[in-house]
């Protein structure tokens, strides 16, 4: 542990008395952060084998629906991280009436966007379905309806629970969101066994389970941000009312993040598009290998939240050095935990392979895929992805957004259509284009830190 402690303490040093998160805070902060979203993972991995049981039209469905369904998730996400942003902030400065307000007012917003969201899919939920995916098969369709109709009232729940996590994380209480979402998690999926197996409700044997489990969720997590024990606390008085000045500063954080989720979500449609070009072979083992990526990216996932509430605190404090030092520190951090974690994963990847039933030259393709998003997963992901989250937590969101959807567009989607299409490099091609994403998105923002504008910016 002293070899650890040595690697990741940087070299420009601050006074003890300025370091408000010693390492030993650090790791309870981002262990559970991690395990979250491995289990998140195992549970999401495990459904998709559940709904397989209930046929190919119930598969399907709930594919197209989840396409569609990101949508909102990436809504009540970015308002939960706004507010977290602004909470930790105002912990940072020790204001709890003003910290208690902000997350009341997440929680308001969080609400309003969920109830106009739900109202929205229950009235026009055939119709949108009939215009993004009006030639599946009728089955397929009848199967997405129901699917979408039950998940739709589950929005509040969901917005309720992403609020009240993004709240706990901000005061730095990562534990109590990974026990909820532990418990959240057996309940899904052994509300899925029952559905799929023992009732044979088919697609609402799935939708319902999620539905209870996010009730659950929500109603424990804001329960407990009622806590006078909380650096801040929940308030009715607050949660029904309007402050315009807070609300502006919440959605000056979330509305660029929208932004920028919503266009990656495209980009990422787009780029399925030019992948179906490919061939089956290649399809498969592109749909494979992201199955890999997405588990060796659990480390850059965990690490963003753990940014936003250091740095949001330390700029908080009103000490933009502080934030400076955790900066660096959270990035080596996360470097050598990247480093780990996806070469631990590469080392596995041919023992996994293993377990598919798929031709050697496409196990092989599948591997060249891993290799390559493994080494920039490592390199450049750890600067381009949680590291911008810390220029977010300052305040810098315009910078991090107008890079995001500049690396997004010109540089994956073009590079894509150039390696992928003109030099004929198919799905490596679409891979590498991903990697000069992210180390492009990585240089603009390490060159925003090392500019230091990043830390004029008040929130409060």
């Amino acid at each position: 542990m002293d070899l650890i402690s040595k690697i990741i303490e940087p070299k420009t040093q601050i006074e003890d008395n300025r370091k408000l998160f010693s390492n030993n805070y650090l790791k309870h902060l981002i262990l559970p952060l991690f395990v979250e979203q491995l289990l998140v993972m195992s549970v999401g991995i495990a459904d998709t084998l559940m709904v397989s049981y209930a046929g190919e039209s119930a598969v399907s469905g709930v594919s197209l629906v989840n396409m569609f369904y990101t949508i909102f998730i990436y809504i009540f996400t970015a308002i939960a991280s706004g507010g977290a942003v602004v909470v930790s902030h105002y912990v940072g400065s020790r204001d709890r009436e003003k910290g208690s307000q902000a997350a009341s007012q997440m929680v308001t917003l969080a609400m309003l966007a969920s109830a106009v969201s739900t109202i929205l899919v229950l009235l026009f939920n055939r119709q949108i379905l009939g215009l993004l995916f009006g030639s599946v098969d009728s089955a397929v369709m009848e199967a997405s309806i129901i699917y979408l109709r039950i998940s739709a009232y589950s929005f509040i729940a969901l917005a309720l629970y992403n609020a009240g996590a993004a709240l706990f994380r901000s005061m730095g209480m990562t534990r109590v969101t990974m026990y909820i979402s532990l418990l959240m998690n057996i309940i899904n999926v052994a509300g899925n066994a029952i559905g799929i197996f023992v009732l044979k409700a088919g697609v609402a044997g799935v939708a319902w389970p999620s539905f209870i489990s996010r009730v659950f969720a929500a109603v424990v997590v804001i329960t407990l941000c009622f806590s006078k024990d909380n650096q801040v606390v929940l308030s009715l008085r607050h949660i029904f009312s309007w402050s315009r000045d807070m609300v502006r500063r919440i959605l000056g954080i979330a509305v660029p993040n929208s932004i920028e989720s919503g266009l990656f979500q495209l980009a990422k449609v787009a780029l399925s598009s030019i992948t179906a070009l490919f061939g089956t072979s290649q399809i498969a083992a592109n749909g494979v290998a992201q199955s890999f990526w997405s588990l060796s990216a659990l480390v850059g996932v965990a690490m963003a939240p753990a940014f936003i509430t250091v740095v949001g605190q330390s700029m908080g404090a009103k000490d933009p050095g502080a934030a400076e030092y955790y900066m660096t520190k959270l990035l080596k951090i996360t470097f050598l935990s990247s480093v780990l974690w996806n070469g631990a994963i590469l080392l596995a990847t041919p023992v996994m392979l293993t377990l598919y039933d798929l031709p050697a030259s496409t196990k092989s393709l599948v591997f060249i895929l891993v290799l390559i998003h493994n080494i920039f997963n490592s390199a450049a992901f750890p600067v381009a992805a949680p590291f911008a989250n810390g220029l977010r937590a300052a305040g810098d969101v315009r910078y991090t957004m107008y890079v995001s959807l500049f690396t997004t567009v010109v540089v994956r989607v073009v590079l894509s259509v150039i390696l992928g299409i003109w030099l004929n490099l198919g799905v490596t091609g679409i891979a590498l284009a991903m990697a000069g994403d992210w180390c492009i998105r990585a240089l603009l923002m390490y060159h925003r830190y090392r500019g230091g504008k990043w830390k004029s910016f008040t929130l409060i």
